[in-house]
């Protein structure tokens, strides 16, 4: 992808599917927490390597009762940088976009997708629930959060950016994502800054308690359960899971 030189672009490269593991997540916090104070940097740009997948989100097995702890804090710890950084995050997505990798989307500024773009939170398929969108989707996409989260079903890219969950859907993503980073470099660096801040603290007001009390449910309530590990051993051995529902 070529982009004006003020952007920072992160591209996925983790074949076959972009799984984001533990050491994914944290290399991806330790390469956006060194941006925080370049004032060179504009605009971040998330986007894939790999043609038709943008990533499969986080890694199932990290998803299990003895890994859930370290899982939620690497990867909220992420989402919360990206939450505070000083500068717009983009995201290009071409192909499917699931799980944490979603997550990690919705919280971007901005979203352009191809028309064959699929957005989806399948968590709730293998026993849990993703608690990022549990905290933004009902501010992000109103009453669209109950079908994303409670049923696992995947969204085409023109049906996310009818209820707001991107920002438009657009044959050449990444040119869209080139023409938006020269526009804002074009503004006032500190001004942009202090917009997107008094935009994310209007738009999410709690959104920080939201999510805290969201991982204190996962943590403490979900994790005492049967079918969380369940769901986990069930889809790493290829098989329906089993509920018990306890």
């Amino acid at each position: 992808m070529t982009v004006p030189e003020p952007a920072f672009v992160v591209t996925l490269n983790r074949p076959p599917v972009n799984v984001l593991d533990l050491a994914t997540v944290q290399s991806l916090h330790d390469t956006l927490a060194a941006l925080r104070d370049r004032r060179d940097i504009r605009a971040i740009v998330f986007r894939s390597a790999i043609p038709g997948t943008f990533s499969a989100g986080v890694e199932v097995r990290d998803h299990s009762r003895e890994r859930l702890g370290p899982m939620l804090d690497a990867v909220h710890g992420l989402f919360r940088l990206i939450d505070d950084l000083p500068q717009p995050a983009i995201a290009v997505v071409e192909g499917r976009c699931l799980g944490g990798a979603a997550e990690l989307v919705a919280l971007c500024d901005f979203v352009f997708a191809t028309p064959a773009a699929t957005f989806g939170f399948p968590e709730i398929d293998v026993g849990c629930y993703p608690p990022l969108a549990a905290a933004l989707l009902p501010r992000l996409v109103g009453r669209a959060a109950a079908e994303l989260v409670l049923t696992g079903a995947s969204v085409s890219a023109a049906e996310a950016a009818r209820i707001g969950l991107i920002t438009r859907v657009v044959d050449d993503p990444e040119a869209e994502a080139s023409a938006l980073v020269e526009r804002l470099a074009a503004k006032s660096r500190s001004v942009v800054a202090l917009a997107r801040k008094a935009l994310r603290e209007a738009g999410r007001c709690g959104f920080d308690e939201a999510l805290t009390r969201a991982e204190a449910i996962y943590r403490d309530e979900l994790a005492a359960t049967e079918d969380v590990a369940e769901g986990v051993e069930a889809f790493l051995e290829k098989r329906k899971p089993r509920w018990r529902d306890r």
